[in-house]
């Protein structure tokens, strides 16, 4: 028992003096760092746990409790974490935009744009009116502008209306009007009161034949003669089988009713944008004077989008419409006649 003694007290000297000086260093050590919260870890970059692993905070006892243990032969039984140690460890954490981040990272952290509503854009993109009219900013002054397929308008060389002066007198072929009685349909389209007719009606002149396909009214007349100007008009729009335009214009003056007229008033309908279908039928014929002789020239659409390669004929003898005729279309359309275009040195045949 004495040799066991004398075996055990250097173990147990050994033991107290590692006890007091761990109590000695843990009483002078810092402090222990506290657990990161999840605010310190959503600071942290995110590639960094992934570098340095999972970081452990131990005590200074269960170090000094590991030394001891050491000393005396102590191992650790595999599998066996200390109770003692507390293992912290960063999550993952939403990202964070960084001003030295990738672009491609950035990016996905950026709000989206909403792009402007599809009204808002266009009217950036035109800064021009889009609806032609006869007066203020969507008048004929301003009809080139308006579109690319308007451009005609402005920078045409053979536009209609005009002034019909110094026309050469010649033996013009008769126009063969082969105008049959027609069903008919009546529109406000926003310009004008335009009368769309059955298919059947149509001219022959210069060896062309054309099919009539409307008719409509202008006021006062777009065309004048020697500087005449009409109380109205009535343009009759026909096209052949390649599609090329002749208009006969009828130059109507104060004075009697006109049948024909008074039949498509009494069709008019009560919206704009609406045809109006008619229960009788147009005799063409009536519309046209005795007197059958004309001028013709080569002009344009007097509409955007004022295309050329037009074929005129201007009756030279004007037909009456009553006073109270004229006062309907007015209530309607007090003006919308295009305003005269030079002849820019055309010829203008006059039948004798």
């Amino acid at each position: 028992m004495p040799a066991t003694r004398f075996t055990l007290r250097p173990v147990a000297a050994a033991l107290l003096a590692l006890s007091l000086g761990g109590a000695i260093a843990a009483e002078h050590a810092p402090a222990p760092k506290p657990a990161a919260s999840a605010v310190d870890r959503a600071a942290e970059p995110a590639g960094k746990a992934a570098k340095t692993g999972p970081r452990v905070v131990q005590d200074p006892m269960d170090m000094l409790r590991e030394k001891l243990a050491q000393k005396l032969g102590a191992t650790k039984p595999p599998g066996v974490e200390n109770p003692n140690v507390m293992r912290v460890v960063s999550k993952a954490s939403t990202p964070v935009a960084d001003e030295h981040a990738p672009a491609a990272a950035v990016a996905t952290l950026r709000p989206v744009r909403k792009k402007p509503a599809a009204g808002l854009e266009a009217a950036h993109a035109d800064a021009h009116p889009t609806h032609w009219d006869y007066a203020g900013a969507g008048g004929p002054e301003s009809w080139g502008q308006m579109k690319p397929e308007f451009a005609k308008c402005s920078n045409g060389t053979r536009q209609s209306p005009i002034d019909i002066r110094d026309g050469i007198k010649v033996e013009l072929d008769a126009v063969q009007f082969d105008y049959k009685p027609s069903g008919f349909r009546v529109i406000d389209n926003g310009h004008t009161v335009q009368v769309n007719v059955s298919a059947g009606s149509s001219i022959e002149v210069m060896g062309r034949r054309y099919e009539l396909m409307q008719f409509h009214f202008h006021r006062p007349s777009e065309e004048r003669i020697d500087g005449r100007q009409f109380d109205m008009v009535v343009h009759l729009v026909h096209k052949d089988i390649d599609g090329r335009l002749a208009v006969v214009a009828v130059l109507l003056e104060r004075g009697s009713a006109q049948p024909l007229v008074q039949s498509v008033w009494n069709n008019l309908p009560l919206e704009k944008g609406e045809e109006v279908a008619a229960r009788s039928t147009l005799n063409l014929s009536d519309l046209l004077p005795a007197e059958r002789n004309y001028f013709t020239y080569m002009g344009s659409l007097t509409t955007p989008p004022c295309s050329e390669g037009v074929l005129w004929m201007v009756m030279k003898q004007p037909v009456q419409i009553s006073g109270d005729q004229i006062g309907i279309f007015a209530r309607l359309y007090p003006m919308n006649a295009r305003p005269i275009q030079s002849a820019a040195g055309r010829l203008i045949k006059e039948s004798n």
